[in-house]
């Protein structure tokens, strides 16, 4: 046990000490409210979490075990005897792991400790999709047509499809995240994708029970914000948009939605109580409708996500009431403080989940060390983080990072300045999602609020990776020049002018790896400089060692630099542009530092390398040797050991970061595995080999 923060707190009405059952950014997020309302925070933490932000954050924290949530964060018995050692009456799930399991709720009961949620019967029915159906049903909430009844064989959901109406989305009875739904266009592919679904379904939940509904056209995604007391009041707080999301994971969200307009806004959110009322629901709680674009008054009931929602922010942005403070007030038995009637929603709300993946990829998930974190800040920004310097992103936890949230007196304002926030932050060392989010902003259909749940699979290919500006390698290669200006001594020798007998020699600096790689060259003083901004083309440096160039047409600039502190201002050919540069040593090397650089319109992070010989290029081929991208669990075998394959043929599935990902062939030949299924496998881990025969070599 572990105590931090330990100065005194008052009391808080009924709950005195509230155990946070989670971690990063949402952790973090409960624990602030817990403080501000005079309530001691307790952190539990496994080993990958022992110096995480949540756990500096809370007036104690508490180690549960090993590194894995399954031995730690999921492990109901380590959690409730965690809460006992500090003597909690309150926990506060958060959402994900244990925040929507009835035997959690169950157990917090039995142990005398306020679980801050709802009744473990209405986990039990809300759970289940299709209890929760019959449920909200029974209240005539409308559902979207489908066949939903216990016990449901893939014969049973092949057979009713037809008269369902193609095409349809098999959706696992259990758990939600979008894990285990697929989309079915044909008849002849619902057998395969029954199976595929059946699996996820099972690894994500331990129940693969499956229902089909018809899949609504141009759908889109809007959820509503419940609130529920113990003494029978229940309200809604508007709704929230959350139409742009990828494999059923959300990536932006808003409030209000702007397809509602008041009626509707008003009819969608007593659907919504009704639902709530429906299972006796207490706590706060998200009601989610799929809702046809062409025709917003007719939407159907989803689910309903029994626990505090990742996008909650937006509401309280918008609503000015802090959910957290009144999930505390519920779980204590107080009365809801506001009527339906006091409800107002002012400006608009936008939210951008950060994630440790890489976009230009396929979304493949990141890990490492977060080396720098900058948050933006300014009117109408607020931050909710998990992460710092030095902070661990592992495969083993949810890849989001961060939140972050603007606020606006209408959506264009909101929309203008979460952009401008995006491009303010820099999370440095872990590949993240950023420059996606703000590429997405900026679609015309995003900006006009034409949104529907396919939308970010369609543009998604339309996404490259921004390049950087010349001017800024120039600022991070100038800085490099000053201070090592500044570090000499007034020796001529030491001086890095390149100064020589003849002609002067080029200070040469690469920053960046691979394509995205920039060679600098320098010639002169701060005060003087000419400088050689030159690109990488087909894996060979700008410049080479003899001076010539690489490229058609290196870029010639004549550079002046003047520094105040970390403030830079570069006069190129006579314009001036003011930067913020920061150094980081992020290797304990002078050859391996990271530039920040901030500028009027964004922030990047450099890599400075070696200056290297650049090597051959790949073939075109590709290789026979298939490794893992990124640390995981292999699923399944697509083949079997010493099949032919062709080019492209699916061979194996890895799950990572709750996502399950195919890897192909990129080479024709006879497969042999060095995996099998079940096996944990690190980063560029050896999965594979395709051998080609000698007659088509």
């Amino acid at each position: 046990m572990t105590a931090h923060n330990t100065q005194p707190h008052a009391a808080g009405g009924s709950l005195s000490t509230v155990l946070v059952a989670n971690r990063g950014e949402i952790a973090c997020r409960i624990i602030r409210t817990l403080r501000d309302n005079g309530i001691r925070s307790v952190a539990v933490y496994s080993d990958a979490d022992a110096d995480a932000p949540h756990v500096r954050m809370a007036d104690m924290a508490i180690h549960i075990g090993p590194s894995p949530a399954r031995e730690s964060y999921l492990v109901i018995d380590k959690i409730i005897d965690a809460a006992r050692r500090c003597d909690a009456d309150g926990i506060h799930p958060g959402y994900g792991f244990l925040s929507e399991n009835a035997d959690f709720a169950t157990a917090c009961e039995e142990a005398g400790i306020e679980f801050i949620g709802p009744p473990a019967s209405a986990i039990n029915t809300m759970g289940d999709k299709i209890s929760a159906r019959a449920a909200v049903e029974a209240r005539d909430v409308p559902t979207v047509p489908g066949l939903s009844r216990p016990g449901l064989s893939d014969e049973d959901l092949i057979e009713a499809a037809p008269s369902i109406g193609f095409p349809v989305l098999i959706k696992p009875s259990a758990g939600g995240g979008g894990k285990g739904m697929h989309r079915v266009e044909d008849a002849a592919d619902l057998p395969a994708a029954l199976a595929t679904a059946r699996r996820e379904a099972a690894g994500a939940f331990g129940d693969d029970s499956l229902f089909i509904e018809h899949f609504v056209d141009t759908p889109r995604h809007i959820e509503v914000q419940i609130l529920a007391d113990k003494h029978g009041n229940v309200i809604h707080l508007g709704e929230r948009e959350c139409s742009l999301q990828r494999r059923h994971q959300k990536v932006i969200e808003e409030a209000p939605s702007p397809l509602l307009d008041e009626e509707t806004r008003s009819a969608i959110g007593e659907a919504a109580c009704d639902a709530a009322r429906s299972v006796g629901y207490v706590g706060a709680g998200t009601v989610e409708f799929i809702v046809p674009a062409k025709d917003p008054s007719s939407f159907f009931f989803m689910e309903m996500n029994t626990r505090l929602q990742v996008e909650h922010p937006v509401t309280e942005q918008v609503t000015g009431l802090d959910l957290v403070a009144l999930q505390v007030d519920i779980a204590s038995g107080r009365s809801l403080p506001v009527a339906q009637e006091d409800v107002t929603l002012t400006g608009h709300s936008i939210e951008a989940r950060v994630y440790a993946e890489d976009p230009a990829a396929g979304f493949l998930p990141t890990g490492g060390t977060v080396t720098r974190v900058v948050e933006p800040s300014g009117a109408g920004i607020r931050v909710d983080s998990g992460i710092t310097d030095g902070s661990e992103v592992s495969s083993l936890y949810d890849p989001m990072l961060m939140k972050i949230i603007s606020h606006g007196e209408n959506r264009e304002q909101a929309l203008e300045r979460l952009d401008k926030a995006l491009g303010d932050t820099v999370v440095a060392g872990v590949g993240v999602n950023i420059d996606f989010c703000r590429y997405l902003l900026n679609v015309p259909e995003v900006r006009a609020g034409d949104l529907d749940t396919g939308l970010l699979d369609r543009v998604a290919e339309g996404f490259a990776t921004s390049g950087t500006p010349d001017d800024v390698y120039l600022a991070a290669a100038m800085d490099w020049l000053t201070s090592r200006f500044e570090e000499a001594t007034d020796s001529p020798w030491l001086t890095p002018d390149g100064w020589r007998a003849s002609t002067p020699a080029a200070q040469r600096i690469r920053f960046g790896t691979g394509e995205d790689s920039r060679l600098i060259s320098i010639v002169g003083t701060p005060s003087s400089a000419d400088v050689i901004v030159g690109d990488v083309v087909a894996g060979l440096s700008a410049e080479a060692e003899n001076g010539e160039s690489d490229v058609s047409e290196p870029r010639n600039y004549k550079v002046s630099v003047y520094r105040d502190g970390e403030h830079l201002r570069i006069v190129r050919d006579g314009v001036a542009q003011h930067f913020l540069v920061e150094t980081i040593d992020n290797a304990g090397s002078a050859n391996h530092e990271e530039y920040v650089v901030a500028g009027a319109h964004g922030t990047w992070v450099l890599p400075r390398t070696e200056v290297v010989t650049a090597g051959a290029e790949a073939d075109a081929g590709g290789s026979g040797v298939i490794a893992a991208p990124m640390p995981g669990a292999i699923i399944a075998l697509a083949v079997e050991e010493g099949a032919r394959v062709e080019v492209g043929d699916a061979l194996l599935v890895m799950e990572a970061m709750k996502m399950e990902h195919t890897l192909t062939a990129e080479i024709a030949g006879e497969v042999s595995f060095t995996v099998a299924p079940g096996d944990q496998v690190t980063g560029d881990q050896q999965l594979a080999v395709i051998t080609v025969a000698e007659a088509e070599e």
